[in-house]
């Protein structure tokens, strides 16, 4: 197994549930304890989007970065999971540090379109093998 693989999804996991005791706190600060305000300038609002983002694309990554990992992976494979976790964290920053997810931010751009392209090659290197 390529030990960068294991840290990748390691890194996806801390992220995937980094996010839930956040929202947790959050909850019990705002004593909201079920959904949460549509306003996208809403701190609540921010950290569910971006933890249900998360758990909608950190899964399958994890698993292709897995499968990947174990089959001696080609360098430019390996970079490639690199890039699909860093897009991950970059999304959520782009999602949580903005005072709105109203306007388009970099970070976000950057976060979306590295886990589409990151994502994609994955699955082609999945299929080429």
């Amino acid at each position: 197994m390529n030990p960068i693989a294991l840290y990748c999804v390691a890194a996806l996991g801390a992220l995937l549930f980094g996010l839930g005791p956040v929202i947790s706190a959050l909850r019990g600060r705002s004593r909201q304890f079920i959904g949460h305000e549509t306003d996208p300038a809403n701190t609540l609002h921010k950290w569910v989007r971006a933890h249900g983002n998360t758990a909608e694309y950190a899964p399958f990554m994890a698993i292709l970065i897995l499968w990947l990992g174990a089959h001696n992976p080609a360098p430019w494979v390996v970079w490639t999971m690199i890039a699909a976790t860093a897009a991950r964290y970059l999304h959520v920053a782009g999602m949580v540090l903005p005072s709105t997810m109203n306007k388009p931010n970099v970070l976000r751009f950057i976060g979306a379109a590295g886990t589409f392209g990151t994502g994609s090659m994955l699955c082609w290197a999945l299929v080429a093998g």
